[in-house]
């Protein structure tokens, strides 16, 4: 599309009241979000329940539409996989991991540290980064006690290491699961496009972290040896569980990387690996599972989705995106930097879900103006536009890094480590996250170029 042409588009945009309206919710909605004021979830039901009353939205719309309302697909993914986990969880198998990798770093707290780094990307691409900072965090505190060792550089490595982890997969960030959904890409993509560039960037993940912990992490022998002296095995509660669920989560990851093959959603997959589950585990109640599922998270996406809707209705998203094809003048190397740095930005000061939320509509009304020929795959897997979908999941995902509040990991884990008696500020963290996050969205930036722009791979 021409410069002019877009320019001419984007006055043809009807600014009316439900215009103002709709925006006016939507930009204090993320006004409250960011100022922590009010809780999230309540925010995004009360923001939906606006866009519904004021008839922004209709509730058939924001219900029954795919394109205005709620992403079922993003829900039942997400409580299907919760469900899972705790069912799970008791089993003690995370507390095992954890203990077993402590154990193989021989008790040196650099290794460790290393070691806890890997065991949480490679559990946060599979199962969720949320769920693996939570599972691993009390173990890291229990650990760093007994080598007497500060535990707040253990557990901001791990943070950060799950974002790097999660962002490899389809499943290990919820931005993830949002691009997906909205833009009908499977499991395997996510491995193809994202998980060669998460292996580099945790390479030299591990090499930075050597370089600042290297040599400042010593302790005596006989801390050591406290370490080494835990029975990893009293950590498992429940063998026969533990079992039943090792197979349901080898035939869900199965599914997942068939899904597109088999033609079901990642959503259909998990309902079944839950299901399958709550029957293999026996209980009679299935109450306590489900009320373990994270009900705010839940409705704070369906909120959200609500809010996006309509905004999308009333052609903000619309403006936004004619915009910034304006900056950029249809350039679509230009177009994918742009949205990458500004993704990685803003998801360092910003939750990344309601951004992601924001800018999956933005990137498919921009190719609408492009192409306007297409629609469906054809035109939300064209060439020209996968690069902006990888940028928009790379920027996203490793912006969550640059402070405390960027991603949900990281504010678990200030939580936790605050519990147990030690204060993460939020300067701290941004003094080891920033650098980091500019780092891996530099080293991303410079595999987009590669691949998609130079090599076209």
């Amino acid at each position: 599309m021409a410069h002019e042409t877009v320019a001419e588009a984007s006055s043809q945009v009807v600014m009316d009241t439900t215009f103002w309206t709709a925006t006016i919710i939507f930009l204090l909605a993320y006004a409250v979000i960011v100022s922590e004021k009010v809780h999230k979830t309540i925010v995004a039901i009360v923001g939906a329940a606006l866009m519904l009353v004021l008839k922004i939205l209709e509730q058939h719309e924001a219900f029954h539409v795919e394109e205005l309302g709620v992403d079922w697909n993003v829900i039942f993914l997400l409580i299907s996989m919760m469900t899972i986990i705790n069912l799970m969880r008791p089993t003690g198998f995370f507390e095992y991991i954890a203990i077993k990798s402590a154990k193989w770093g021989k008790g040196e707290p650099f290794r460790i540290m290393a070691i806890f780094s890997i065991v949480t990307a490679v559990l946060s691409a599979f199962l969720d980064n949320v769920t693996t900072v939570l599972l691993l965090a009390p173990v890291t505190l229990l650990i760093a006690d007994a080598l007497e060792v500060d535990p707040i550089p253990f557990l901001i490595t791990e943070a950060l290491a799950s974002n790097i982890g999660g962002t490899a997969t389809l499943i290990g960030d919820p931005p993830n699961i949002m691009i997906a959904s909205k833009a009908k890409l499977d499991f395997l993509a996510f491995i193809i496009h994202l998980s060669p560039v998460v292996i580099i960037i945790m390479i030299v993940y591990l090499f930075v972290l050597k370089l600042i912990f290297g040599k400042k992490l010593t302790v005596k022998p006989e801390l050591k040896e406290r370490v080494l002296a835990m029975d990893e095995r009293e950590a498992i509660k429940d063998p026969v569980m533990l079992k039943k669920s090792l197979f349901v989560l080898g035939v869900v990851i199965l599914g997942f990387v068939f899904h597109g093959m088999l033609q079901y959603e990642p959503a259909t997959v998990a309902l079944f690996g839950a299901g399958l589950l709550l029957l293999l585990s026996g209980t009679h109640d299935p109450h306590h599972y489900l009320a373990e599922v994270e009900w705010p998270t839940i409705f704070f996406f369906m909120g959200l989705f609500i809010i996006i809707g309509g905004v999308v209705k009333v052609g903000l998203i619309r403006w936004m995106s004619l915009k910034v094809l304006e900056i950029t003048h249809g350039n679509m190397f230009a177009t994918s930097m742009l949205v990458m740095w500004f993704s990685a930005f803003a998801s360092a000061f910003v939750d990344n879900i309601p951004y992601v939320a924001t800018m999956n509509p933005l990137i498919i009304d921009m190719a609408q103006q492009l192409w306007p020929n297409l629609q469906g795959i054809e035109l939300l897997h064209h060439p020209d536009l996968m690069p902006l979908w990888w940028s928009l999941a790379l920027g996203a995902c490793l912006g969550g890094n640059g402070t405390a509040i960027g991603a949900s990991a990281n504010v678990i884990v200030v939580g936790m480590s605050e519990r147990a008696g030690h204060r993460i500020t939020f300067a701290r963290f941004m003094l080891y996250g920033m650098p980091i996050m500019i780092l891996t969205v530099l080293m991303s930036m410079i595999y987009v170029w590669l691949r998609y722009y130079l090599l076209k791979i």
